[in-house]
């Protein structure tokens, strides 16, 4: 499977936002996706670490037939919604700098 081949396939699995909330301080919205944990996990964790930010969580009612919910809360220096596109670029930045390490470490495989 080339490169295009691969992100067509992704594209079938994009997940889905739902937005239940947003104000100056409070961002919660709802990731329509089936990875259940891993990605509102390292949203959640990424935004604790960001400056004005007093909580994030993620939480899912019922792994089977809910979707987790992620909430953001600034103490109002900073719009919830720039801390989750720096959380997002900063999640990018990373997952091209673990695709490098293992290119270097498969150097083989043309498509990463």
């Amino acid at each position: 499977m080339n490169m295009v081949e691969s992100l067509e396939t992704f594209k079938d699995v994009m997940p889905k936002i739902r937005i239940e909330k947003k104000s100056d301080r409070e961002l919660i919205f709802y990731l329509e996706t089936e990875d259940k944990h891993s990605l509102p996990n390292l949203i959640a964790k990424l935004a604790l670490e960001k400056p004005h930010v007093i909580y994030s969580s993620y939480s899912i009612d019922h792994p089977v037939v809910s979707y987790p919910r992620i909430a953001i809360l600034t103490d109002g220096e900073r719009d919830p919604v720039d801390v989750l596109v720096e959380v997002l670029n900063e999640a990018k930045e990373y997952l091209i700098k673990i695709r490098e390490i293992i290119k270097e470490k498969i150097p083989e495989r043309e498509d990463l």
